[in-house]
């Protein structure tokens, strides 16, 4: 007669998982209908305290928190993002926010999913202990995730590997990426400020405008990704905004840009800050204008742990999930901060949703929390395997 075998931590805790997943769904509307914005979300970590197995807290970050599920010693940490954006929400379902705000984003399944997991792990009480880490502030600056970094929370919750997940529209519903390697670029914020000298539009000679002066730093920072940057090495320089003056019969003494510079290498991105600064200052200086040249440094370039991506897509492949050869995209996410401490792996997960991120539409089923939730367990188990090792 043949024995039936046991079955492995993965059966028990999937199955565990599962079991969680219709509450977690509900989760999801009350955090979907009640959003809150970057720095205002103390009430979004009191439901996800209220939901998480109950366990150590430490409050970070301000509206952040890292709670442990588990006993203690060396940790797998899992993010979920508390906040929302500022987008007025167009779904017209039942639970849909009304606040102004919305969760366009995705953070609520995946503070959804992430409370099924603990749920699960604290029912089946793995070796390895995981630790929800509550982060505010992933849609604007100044970061959350570099806020609890630079805490030391993770020192002292022994969290020796980090994991996230995020819904992502351009993957079909049941994919999941775990490339490993930079996913994500650098993210960096700039302002040009060009200050001439103003007056009457009628009489140009009089005067020093800073708009056409504008306007070719606008076209020559282009050159800084056909012929700056390494062919091999994704590079964006974006204007997002151009404002100068009030009136059309008048000269303006300053005009004002404001964009992004993204790039997949930090060598790089040091380099294209100062070649940046001096075709500002340089085609300023030609037009006997000023010039001011202010970066934001944002995110760095997000890199996942070649260790954990292979082992959870090995995982994933078990369960049924179809795993993409590469994910890369010069999109930007503060988790990469948390790669600058402890091996981490930022996670994709295909979406059924016709809308992208970051629209007024953008609504994933519940199907998309399970797999969120799916993808965050396979990553735990690849990460508490290499703490076993």
């Amino acid at each position: 007669m043949t024995a039936t075998p046991s079955p492995t931590l993965h059966d028990r805790l999937r199955a565990a998982l599962h079991e969680e997943l219709p509450a977690a769904c509900e989760l999801r509307r009350v955090l979907h209908a009640e959003p809150q914005v970057s720095g205002a979300e103390e009430p979004t970590r009191k439901r996800m305290l209220d939901a998480l197995p109950a366990g150590p807290v430490e409050l970070v970050a301000g509206a952040g928190a890292l709670v442990r599920v588990g006993a203690d010693g060396p940790a797998v940490g899992v993010r979920g993002e508390l906040d929302a954006l500022p987008i007025a929400e167009e779904t017209g379902v039942p639970w849909a926010s009304d606040n102004g705000a919305m969760h366009a984003c995705g953070h609520d399944v995946h503070l959804a999913a992430l409370v099924a997991l603990a749920r699960a792990v604290d029912r089946v009480r793995p070796p390895v202990p995981m630790v929800a880490v509550l982060q505010p502030r992933e849609e604007t600056y100044p970061s959350g995730a570099l806020d609890i970094v630079e805490s030391g929370a993770l020192g002292r919750h022994h969290i020796t590997a980090m994991i996230g997940a995020h819904v992502q529209p351009v993957l079909a519903a049941g994919q999941v990426a775990c490339t490993p390697g930079a996913v994500n670029a650098s993210s960096d914020e700039f302002t040009v400020t060009v200050r001439g000298r103003g007056g009457h539009a009628a009489y140009p000679h009089l005067t020093r405008d800073p708009v056409p002066v504008l306007a070719q730093i606008v076209l020559a920072a282009q050159q800084l990704v056909s012929r700056g940057a390494d062919p091999m090495v994704p590079t964006v320089v974006t204007f997002g905004t151009l404002s100068a003056g009030t009136a059309p019969n008048a000269t303006p003494s300053q005009a004002t840009a404001r964009g992004t510079l993204r790039t997949m290498s930090e060598e790089w991105r040091e380099a294209l800050h100062e070649r940046f600064r001096r075709i500002a200052d340089g085609i300023a200086l030609a037009h006997d204008c000023e010039t001011t040249v202010e970066i934001i440094r944002g995110e760095p370039v997000l890199l996942n742990d070649p260790g954990l991506a292979e082992d959870t897509s090995r995982l994933l492949s078990v369960t049924g999930r179809a795993v993409p050869a590469v994910l890369r995209s010069c999109g930007a996410d503060d988790f990469a901060y948390f790669g600058s401490a402890v091996p981490s792996l930022m996670l994709f997960v295909g979406t059924d949703t016709a809308t992208g991120l970051h629209t007024p539409t953008f609504l994933p089923g519940d199907e998309t929390v399970a797999a969120v939730a799916e993808s965050l367990l396979a990553a735990y188990l690849a990460a508490a395997s290499q703490i076993e090792r």
